[in-house]
């Protein structure tokens, strides 16, 4: 069988929600050993604050949001508050390579568990801090959401149309841009550290990571000091650019012309020949001083068609086309299935589910999905006596003083 690229690196998550989680999970996915930290006293939020649950009752072992973020896991309770538990929790920094977490800047040296801590009991330990806004700065210690943070690096600005207000994109989009991030910076730590036994703090800050992704409107002002503004669908370079209309309740398609080839290309899947040689459409320039016209023009003909049908006929012709997809269509995407994106596991509360893989194949070390996410508290006795080396006397006597978190 072959290794994960991460095969015998051991990472602490002491994160919760989505960025910081996802993130060892990838990890988990490519071999890594990850061991989930949280308590009964403080679960991780996406086990109790964010929908959707198994037949929609909520439950600490019923999230969809915390199963797809933490397949491949070990989990654990420490109640880091209780006496006792911060030299616990440093026994597992100790058996750690990686340790990640998520809290707002500062806590977790509140705790005792900050970088300059660790590096006391594991000086060659990497530490990953991911947060909204980074761990310094006037604005670090700011809360945020996944809203919050596209608002800010200027995504909300620019989606919508002229006449209306911006529109939220929609979703934590930052904090996946992040998780991509996250994993590149562990990854190099760790190369860092194999060729200078060197551990380091990593300092990641999801905005930062939201902003690159503004590259197009940054580049605008920078060389022509013009603010990108909002324009609903349009492309400055691309007409026609818009979503179309298709057969059926509530079913479109994108479609996407950046040059004259591609224009006589589409005119004829729509059998309208005569448009291409029409001086409203012959440039790019043309089209786009006749978008209302043109999309008309697109319309009349996927109007007619399914999605697929639309899709498939253009792409066929060397045409950008894709059907606008909701999520129930993703399950039966033939890309993604042949991909292997989502991967069932059988999770013994939320029954037959789908961890979803990472967006990336290595050759030499393929992932691998073999376990759901787990439940709370799940290994505490594997990894606090075998991981550990804790006697069971001691990890009876963790239960008794609270440091190993029980349900109350």
């Amino acid at each position: 069988m072959k290794k994960g690229v991460f095969d015998g690196i051991k990472v602490a998550e002491f994160a919760a929600i989505a960025a910081g989680p996802l993130i060892g999970k990838f990890m988990a996915d490519h071999g890594a050993t990850v061991v989930h930290v949280e308590s009964y006293a403080r679960p991780d939020g996406f086990r109790s604050n964010y929908p959707p649950y198994k037949d929609n009752k909520p439950g600490l072992d019923r999230s969809g949001s915390f199963a797809i973020c933490n397949n491949n896991k070990l989990a654990i309770t420490i109640n880091l508050k209780a006496p006792g538990a911060i030299d616990v929790a440093r026994k597992l920094v100790q058996w750690a390579d990686v340790v990640t977490e998520n809290f707002t800047p500062g806590t977790m040296a509140k705790l005792g568990l900050g970088y300059e801590d660790l590096k006391k009991v594991k000086p060659d330990i990497i530490m990953l801090s991911t947060c909204n806004q980074g761990q310094t700065g006037p604005h670090a210690q700011h809360p945020g959401f996944g809203s919050h943070l596209s608002s800010l690096c200027g995504f909300t600005y620019v989606t919508g149309y002229k006449d209306r207000e911006p529109s939220i994109l929609y979703g934590p989009y930052v904090d996946h841009i992040g998780v991509g991030y996250g994993v590149i910076a562990v990854t190099a730590a760790l190369e860092h550290k194999r060729r200078t036994g060197e551990g380091q703090l990593i300092d990641s800050a999801q905005y930062e990571g939201g902003v690159q992704f503004m590259m197009p409107s940054l580049l605008e002002y920078t060389v022509n000091n013009r603010v990108m503004e909002r324009d609903g669908n349009r492309h400055a370079f691309a007409a026609p650019h818009n979503i179309f209309p298709c057969k059926g309740d509530d079913r479109w398609c994108v479609i996407s012309v950046f040059s004259d080839a591609e224009w006589s290309r589409i005119c004829g899947v729509i059998g309208k020949e005569a448009l291409i040689s029409d001086p409203r459409f012959a440039t790019v320039t043309a089209r786009k001083q006749h978008e209302e016209e043109l999309d008309q023009e697109i319309a009349e003909w996927t109007s007619r068609q399914t999605a697929e049908e639309a899709f498939t006929q253009l792409q066929t012709h060397g045409v950008k086309a894709g059907v606008v997809q909701n999520i129930a269509d993703l399950f039966t995407d033939p890309q993604l299935a042949h991909r292997g994106i989502f991967a069932p596991v059988d999770h013994p509360v939320v029954g037959r589910t789908h961890a979803e893989g990472p967006p990336f194949a290595l050759s030499k070390s393929p992932f691998k999905i073999d376990r759901a996410s787990p439940c709370i508290g799940e290994h505490n006795h594997q990894v606090f006596t075998e991981f550990l080396g804790y006697s069971e006397e001691e990890f009876k006597k963790f239960h008794e003083k609270g440091i190993i978190d029980t349900p109350k």
